[in-house]
C-alpha cells in the first residue's frame, strides 16, 4: 500500500514556522530543498511536522538504503547510547569488527579498513595515503567529479565554476583533471562504442601535456554522482584500471554514493569488474548516523605510523555498531537484489517516457541510482534547469519527495529511493513523474 497523504497547503503552517527559523538563523549555504521540514521518517516515507506524508525518492541524498529507521538499526543505537559513544581512537567493541566486516565483503587485495566519519574526511585520507606510499605528489580526478567540500576534496572536484567552489581558490596544487566520459554531451562530440574512447586516448595526452609524470593516484567516482549520475562506458573503466596498473598508479574508488547495495550490487564497482587499491565507502554504509570508511590494501596502509591518520568521531561504537548491523541487514534482506529489480521496473518506466515527452533528454540508471536529464528538445539538447526545478517543486506538491536538480547544468532529477521501496511504490512515483512531464510538456 502507498502511503502518501498530504492534508495542508504546502508548505503547512508548521513548516513555515520552521523555514522562517532557518533563514533567520541559518546561513543560505545549503541546497535550495523544496520546503519540507522532516519530523519523522519510516521506510520509504516521510512525514512533515504537519502530517503530510511524502513518498522518498531521496534516501536523505543516498544515506538510508536499509531505509528511515529500520527498527533493528533504532535498536541498536538506543542501546548503544546507554553505553558508549564516543572514545576518540581509543579501541571500542564494535570499530575493528567493522573493520574485519569490510574487509571480508570487499575483494581479497583490500584487507584493512580505516573507519571515519564523512565522505570528505575518506577522499582526503586516500590523498594523503597515497602520496605517502608512493612518494609521488600528483593526482589525477575528472571533470564533473565530487569528492566532498572540505579542501582538499573540493579541489579534487571537477567543475570550478559549480557554486560549491566558485570563489573559494586558490586550490590545493597537484591535482590534474581530464575528461570524464559524459557521453550524451561528449566534449569530442562523438558517440559510443563509434568513438573508439577518444576521451581515454586524450587522457593519455593530458597527462603528457598537464603532468610531470610524477602521480601518485587516479581518483574517480564509480558513476558521476553530483555531475548527474552519469555512468561511465564499461570499457573506459576497465581502461583507467589497466592503465593505473601498468603505470605503477593507485586507482581510487570514491564509493561514498555507490556502495552497499544502491547500483543493484553491493559495490558498484562490480559492474565493471574492476578492483581499486583504495576504496572510499559513506552514507549507505550505516543508513544511519556519520560513518565512513577508506579500505585498502596493507601494503599501502602499512606506511601509517601512529598519529599520522586519526578522526575524533572516526569509528565511534555507536556509528560503527550501527554500521555492522546496516551491513547486516542489507545482506539479509537482499537489498541488492530489489535495487537491481526495482530499478530496471523504474528505467523501463522513465525510457518509454523519454519517447514521450520533448522535454525528457536522458534516462540513466544503475540500480537505484537514477537521473532524468531535463532538456528545451532533444535535437539542440540544450539544458532545461528551470524545467528540473519545476518538476521538482509539481512532484512535491503531489506527496513525491526529490532533492534539488543536480547535474553540470541544474538541470539532472536525481531519483534514489530507499533500497527496500516495493516496486507498487516505485510505480506510484513514476506516475507522479510523468503527470507533471505531460503538464509541463
Amino acid at each position: 500500500m502507498v502511503e502518501i497523504s498530504i492534508n495542508t497547503e504546502l508548505p503547512g503552517p508548521r513548516a513555515k514556522e520552521y523555514m522562517e527559523a532557518a533563514r533567520r538563523y541559518e546561513p543560505r549555504s545549503m541546497s535550495d530543498q523544496v520546503p519540507v521540514v522532516w519530523r519523522r521518517a519510516w521506510r520509504c516515507y516521510v512525514e512533515d511536522v504537519d502530517g503530510n506524508v511524502f513518498l522518498d525518492f531521496s534516501s536523505g541524498v543516498l544515506v538510508a538504503n536499509v531505509g528511515h529507521s529500520h527498527p533493528e538499526l533504532v535498536e541498536e543505537i538506543r542501546d548503544q547510547a546507554d553505553k558508549v559513544i564516543n572514545c576518540y581512537d581509543f579501541v571500542n567493541e564494535y570499530r575493528p569488527l567493522l573493520a574485519r566486516k569490510l574487509v571480508e565483503i570487499t575483494p581479497p587485495n583490500l584487507d584493512k579498513a580505516f573507519i571515519l566519519s564523512t565522505g570528505s574526511e575518506t577522499t582526503e585520507a586516500a590523498v594523503k595515503l597515497a602520496r605517502k606510499y608512493t612518494g609521488r605528489k600528483e593526482v589525477i580526478s575528472f571533470y564533473g567529479a565530487f569528492h566532498g567540500r572540505t579542501y582538499g576534496a573540493m579541489s579534487l572536484g571537477g567543475k570550478r565554476s559549480g557554486a560549491a567552489t566558485r570563489g573559494f581558490g586558490p586550490f590545493v596544487p597537484g591535482f590534474v583533471q581530464a575528461p570524464f566520459p559524459y557521453c550524451y554531451r561528449c566534449p569530442f562530440g562523438m558517440e559510443h562504442p563509434s568513438c573508439d574512447l577518444q576521451c581515454f586516448k586524450f587522457f593519455n595526452y593530458l597527462v603528457e601535456c598537464a603532468t610531470e609524470g610524477d602521480i601518485a593516484a587516479v581518483i574517480t567516482e564509480t558513476y558521476q554522482g553530483g555531475a548527474g549520475s552519469i555512468i561511465p562506458p564499461v570499457d573506459w573503466m576497465r581502461k583507467l584500471e589497466a592503465w593505473c596498473r601498468d603505470n605503477d598508479v593507485l586507482l581510487i574508488l570514491d564509493e561514498v554514493q555507490a556502495s552497499f547495495g544502491r547500483t543493484g550490487k553491493l559495490f558498484g564497482f562490480e559492474h565493471f569488474g574492476i578492483t581499486p587499491n583504495l576504496l572510499c565507502l559513506g552514507k549507505g554504509i550505516s543508513s544511519t548516523l556519520p560513518v565512513s570508511a577508506l579500505v585498502g590494501e596493507s601494503r599501502i596502509m602499512d606506511v601509517l605510523s601512529p598519529g599520522t591518520l586519526s578522526s575524533t568521531h572516526g569509528g565511534n561504537a555507536m556509528g560503527a555498531r550501527a554500521a555492522l548491523k546496516n551491513i547486516e541487514i542489507i545482506l539479509r534482506e537482499n537489498l541488492a537484489e530489489n535495487a537491481a529489480r526495482v530499478g530496471d521496473y523504474m528505467l523501463g518506466r522513465f525510457l518509454e517516457m523519454k519517447e514521450r515527452f520533448e522535454t525528457l533528454g536522458d534516462v540513466r540508471f544503475l540500480g537505484l541510482a537514477g537521473a532524468l536529464e531535463m532538456v528545451k528538445d532533444k535535437v539542440s539538447k540544450e539544458p532545461a534547469p528551470e524545467l528540473a526545478k519545476e518538476v521538482v517543486n509539481r512532484a512535491y506538491r503531489r506527496g513525491l519527495l526529490m532533492i534539488a536538480p543536480i547535474g553540470h547544468y541544474g538541470n539532472v532529477l536525481r531519483i534514489a529511493p530507499p533500497l527496500v521501496i516495493r516496486e507498487e511504490e516505485a510505480e506510484a512515483g513514476c506516475d507522479i513523474i510523468q503527470e507533471v512531464l505531460r503538464e509541463i510538456s
